[in-house]
């Protein structure tokens, strides 16, 4: 890969991308598709938590988010104009099993028949997540990933989805961000389910992994040799302001609990000793952990996704001062606030620690690298027909240096998925923030493409960013 070219179009250096490098857009069936109660479609725990009073901004609900059910046909063609390659999806489990268990509901089934046969007829190459987050309700009212059975229940349905889409998918993630399933559904509540429960949460993390180890077995079991699994994670670079003692140990714990708590078991080197006696306070967590279960859960994936989106920042405190934040268990750190610039959502930008968190990465972890979220809310105002979205640009140039960067320095990533092709029903801040490449008007469905949308069009154009500036259409 030659690293630097002259572009004398723009009369600036290019950081040219591997020439089979996956470029894409990302979403997640509940935020987007709408019609929650149609053709059979079951409740998920986020329709109930929608639906309950003062748990997501503005009263907002899953419908009709961006229509996409509807839609579908229009936003692939978009796609396709912007010249993605490939769109990460998630399948809506309580869309193809309204409760969870059992038969399928055809017609579900039917819905992601059509948007993937759509997809390959323009070229674009699908990637299926199984779970974003939309647990069947009947499943949570069993107790939900706290309840053991519901990896099993899990693994049931991987197999069923694959085994009818798996002619024409062949890329397949089974969870995204189980920490945010667990640690913020669980343990704070802020997400659906909403319970308040930090063992519980530590129980929802393991039984999370093991139903992505079981569904791994069960698919690769029937899967062509040419197919791929994966499992994607949130993961972050802990930032602190002094290289000492008690500072090292404070961002050692938050790696724990973000990071390590996931990567360690699915290495195989089971769950972080220092994790266990960390939490241990809370009770005895890892009991739920049976026989065999880490040999499921390090079952070997071909490719960790990774979502990155800010730094955390931490300093010591006072040990046993429990820590007021998401991590179930964790005593004597202080999470600061971010600094410099922020997103619309309050979120730092700091593109270094995305470089930093890749190449820790390339260090750790066995397999390739795929970015499979990045990206940042920021209010956007569509003027003359255009939305020229500085700020989000500003970010994806940057965050696409910093994987350059990476790549650069011998990291094995093959691929970039900005998280959002559309702005969309953004969990418990309903419709206030917006991530998306292209810009939703709620009101009339109306869809346009920001200037971040062309911007990434062009980086795929060329398969390159520019050294510096931010002009790349």
């Amino acid at each position: 890969m030659t690293a630097t070219d002259p572009d004398t179009r723009v009369g600036r250096e290019l950081l040219r991308f591997p020439p089979d490098f996956l470029w894409g857009a990302a979403t997640a069936a509940f935020q987007i598709e709408g019609a929650t109660a149609v053709d059979g479609r079951g409740p998920s725990i986020w329709d109930t938590f929608a639906a309950t009073p003062g748990k997501v901004a503005g009263g907002d609900t899953g419908e009709p988010a961006c229509d996409h059910y509807r839609r579908y046909a229009s936003d692939v063609r978009i796609m396709a104009d912007l010249g993605l390659r490939a769109y990460r999806f998630s399948l809506a489990w309580p869309r193809i099993q309204p409760t969870g268990a059992g038969p399928v509901e055809p017609r579900g089934l039917a819905f992601y028949d059509r948007l993937v046969d759509e997809l390959l007829a323009h070229g674009i190459q699908p990637v299926a997540t199984l779970y974003h987050w939309d647990l069947p309700q009947a499943l949570e009212d069993r107790g939900g990933w706290r309840d053991r059975d519901t990896a099993h229940r899990f693994a049931e349905y991987a197999a069923l989805a694959h085994a009818h889409l798996a002619d024409r998918v062949r890329t397949w993630t089974t969870l995204n961000e189980p920490w945010c399933s667990a640690f913020l559904g669980y343990g704070t509540g802020v997400h659906a389910p909403g319970l308040v429960d930090p063992r519980g949460a530590l129980e929802a993390a393991h039984h999370l992994l093991l139903g992505h180890g079981l569904a791994v077995r069960a698919m690769r079991s029937a899967a062509p040799a040419d197919h791929r699994f994966s499992l994607v994670l949130n993961l972050c670079s802990v930032r602190v302001d002094h290289d000492d003692e008690t500072h090292r140990a404070a961002a050692h714990k938050v790696d724990g609990l973000q990071n390590r708590l996931f990567l360690d078991p699915l290495a195989g080197r089971g769950y972080p000793e220092d994790v266990l006696a960390e939490t241990a306070w809370l009770g005895d967590w890892s009991r739920v952990v049976r026989a065999g279960d880490l040999e499921a859960v390090a079952t070997p994936i071909d490719w960790l996704g990774v979502n990155y989106y800010s730094p955390t920042r931490v300093a010591p405190a006072p040990a046993g001062q429990v820590t007021d934040g998401p991590f179930a268990g964790l005593r004597g750190v202080a999470l600061l606030p971010p600094r410099g610039e922020v997103t619309g959502f309050g979120w730092e930008v700091d593109a270094r620690a995305f470089t930093d968190l890749l190449e820790r990465l390339g260090r750790d972890v066995p397999v390739p690298l795929v970015v499979t979220e990045n990206g940042s809310a920021f209010v956007d105002v569509v003027a003359g027909g255009a939305v020229l979205d500085t700020g989000r640009t500003r970010y994806l140039v940057d965050h696409l240096r910093a994987v350059h960067a990476a790549i650069a320095r011998g990291v094995d990533v093959r691929g970039y998925f900005a998280w959002s092709l559309l702005d969309n029903f953004e969990w418990a801040a309903g419709y206030s923030q917006r991530f998306g490449i292209v810009h939703v008007d709620y009101a009339t469905q109306v869809r346009t493409v920001k200037r971040s949308g062309h911007t990434l069009a062009g980086v795929i154009r060329r398969n390159a960013v520019p050294a510096s500036g931010y002009d790349v259409v």
